[in-house]
């Protein structure tokens, strides 16, 4: 139905609650992009994240339910192999907040739920003159071996910090 948000899958004809809050999704969103855990343990976090623990019997079915929900029902362009990285939700936290604050105009972090797919609405609103848009440009540019302008350059100098991705 256009417009619902989904709180719940279907897994073998069974509907299943998830935890659909933001906050999940980045929470795995973290796991997937740990180093240090095994594939099985992400996917395990995965399903024990979204499900609240409570997981479905079939986990192959669980797993292919909860990644359609997370690429928000399969709206999500796949980023290939050679795509590079240009955001990570723990090092850009800050700048992603402070993008979505303004579009909503109070601090969503406040705020007790929000469904995943919302928030992953307000961050295709932030404004392309926000800071967050602008690393996430020139990191895509960087990425893609493209050569920054001028001014893009002297932003880098100034703010590697921000620009380079960390490694988890």
């Amino acid at each position: 139905m256009i417009g619902e948000l989904p709180k719940s899958l279907m897994v073998d004809g069974v509907d299943c609650p998830i935890n659909s809050d933001y906050r999940a999704a980045l929470t795995i969103f973290e796991a997937f992009g740990d180093s240090s855990l095994s594939d099985l343990n992400k996917n395990i976090a995965l399903l024990e994240i979204l499900y609240d623990f409570e997981i479905p019997e079939n986990e192959t079915e669980a797993q292919k339910q909860a990644i359609w929900f997370l690429d928000i029902g399969g709206a999500v362009q796949k980023e290939t192999d050679l795509s590079p990285r240009t955001l990570d939700y723990r090092q850009d936290e800050q700048l992603i907040f402070s993008g979505i604050n303004a579009v909503i105009g109070h601090d969503i972090r406040e705020d007790d739920y929000m469904h995943w797919w919302t928030f992953y609405g307000l961050c295709q609103a932030i404004s392309p003159e926000s800071l967050i848009s602008h690393i996430v440009g020139i990191r895509s540019k960087m990425g893609k071996g493209k050569k920054l302008e001028k001014y893009e350059q002297e932003f880098y100098r100034e703010n590697k910090h921000l620009i380079d991705m960390l490694r988890s």
